[in-house]
């Protein structure tokens, strides 16, 4: 029979001749019965990221004629040349919904981050996440999630959770966090460690043999409840550790300029400014190896709009008519094209991160490009396309378009953690689970 507990326990240590305590989580005896090379000579690590882009491309101006390396780039995905060499287009691909109720501008974005709808409140991590878990565990901080239009949406989610990773919208306040006074530069000469770090440290060692006194005291429901709560407190630890450790040297860390306050909001200029201060703050961020995974948001809904426009994109796509003569919506494809320019824009900063002769942070990424629709202005989850960057460290090859027509995107998903290093054989669920990568872009 489980001993019922008061709310007010404390796992109760000492820590220089201080009393200290540490709370715990709701368990069921509270409750009632309702209840390039490193200077170790290491490699570089592998980065990560995601971008997601919401309303799609236009029909008929984007997938290119031919498949292979040597495809010609349709109009809408011209502003990308540049990276043409580093990417990889992938067409044909499909959003399932197993017959579940679309959530429009949300479903795809799921799916094609996670591998599935959401079940219930609690969905499947995100790739981010699940890829985090590989390369990310020994870096200041997990992953970083930013909004290019301010708000804090954001694709990422951790194992298990009930809501998604906050983004942060101001440039600012990631400068602070990032490169503020608990950033420890890994070429420094000197490495004083951070005094709080250690007292939280210290706290939570101090209160061991507390923990399995008192879980010997519990059900088998609450021992394994603790077990999980103390999982995610260790995680907590290892991060810790982290801080209390001279960082290794790399060569082409560098602090960026400080960053001011800048206005955020969803018109086209205020986006392209913080897109740019974003770009620039990750790729030191990368480079100094303070992350190793990174979430780009381009807004709820891509509820951008011009400065002064009365209509945002997302309703231009509803409600803008064909032109006749043209055969698209000419203010929705301006939309598309500038937040193209935009994406090319963010690469060109996170490009100017040189790393060794010839070499820039694409030579040790994959970052993943996604939307939420194949064409927005009918919420089709058909021919939708996605995009990655980068070549995993000589792991992946690019360059490529290719047409996987009905296929579910899991599989640029599962082809990416693969490229990552996981050892996993399918990803996704229902209809949208796959075992198929796309082995000619695997190295």
């Amino acid at each position: 029979m489980t001993t019922t507990f008061s709310r007010r326990q404390m796992l109760r240590g000492a820590m220089g001749g201080t009393a200290i305590a540490v709370g715990l989580p709701f368990l069921d005896c509270f409750l009632n019965s309702n209840g390039t090379a490193l200077a170790s000579g290491q490699a570089l690590p592998l980065v990560f990221g995601t971008y997601f882009q919401a309303l799609s491309f236009t029909p008929g101006r984007w997938i290119p004629s031919s498949t292979g390396k040597d495809y010609e780039t349709k109009v809408e995905l011209k502003p990308l040349d540049a990276f043409k060499s580093r990417m990889n287009l992938f067409s044909g691909l499909k959003y399932f919904h197993d017959g579940r109720p679309m959530e429009d501008h949300r479903s795809g974005w799921q799916i094609a981050s996670s591998g599935g709808l959401v079940i219930g409140n609690v969905s499947q991590p995100s790739i981010d996440d699940i890829i985090g878990e590989k390369i990310g565990a020994r870096s200041r901080f997990r992953s970083l999630e930013v909004s290019l239009s301010g708000g804090k949406n954001s694709a990422s989610r951790r194992a298990g959770s009930a809501a998604y990773n906050p983004a942060e919208p101001l440039p600012a306040a990631l400068y602070t966090r990032l490169f503020g006074p608990e950033f420890k530069d890994p070429n420094a000469a000197e490495f004083t460690p951070d005094a709080m770090a250690m007292a939280r440290k210290s706290v939570l060692s101090a209160v061991t043999e507390d923990r399995k006194a008192f879980a010997t005291k519990l059900g088998a429901a609450d021992r394994a409840r603790l077990d999980e709560y103390f999982s995610s407190v260790r995680q907590i630890e290892q991060q810790l550790a982290i801080e209390l450790q001279k960082p290794a040297p790399l060569e082409h860390c560098t602090k960026p300029d400080v960053v001011t306050e800048t206005p955020t909001g969803n018109t086209v200029d205020l986006v392209e400014t913080n897109t740019k201060l974003f770009g620039q703050l990750l790729g030191h961020a990368l480079a100094c190896d303070q992350t190793r995974v990174i979430n780009v948001h381009l807004g709820q809904h891509s509820a951008i709009r011009e400065k002064g426009g009365s209509l945002a994109w997302h309703s231009l796509t509803h409600e803008e008519p064909t032109d006749e003569k043209l055969g698209y919506q000419p203010k929705v494809v301006w939309f598309i094209d500038w937040a193209n320019k935009n994406f090319a824009g963010f690469l060109t900063e996170l490009e100017k991160i040189k790393e060794g002769d010839n070499k820039t942070l694409f030579d040790r990424m994959a970052l993943m490009w996604f939307t939420d629709h194949g064409d927005a202005r009918v919420h089709s989850v058909d021919n939708v396309p996605l995009i990655t960057v980068g070549n995993a460290g000589g792991r992946l090859k690019t360059g490529y378009h290719i047409s996987a027509a009905g296929d579910p995107s899991a599989r640029v998903g599962l082809t990416l953690q693969q490229a990552m290093g996981l050892p996993v054989n399918s990803w996704g669920t229902s209809s949208n689970l796959t075992t198929k990568t796309f082995s000619e872009i695997l190295a």
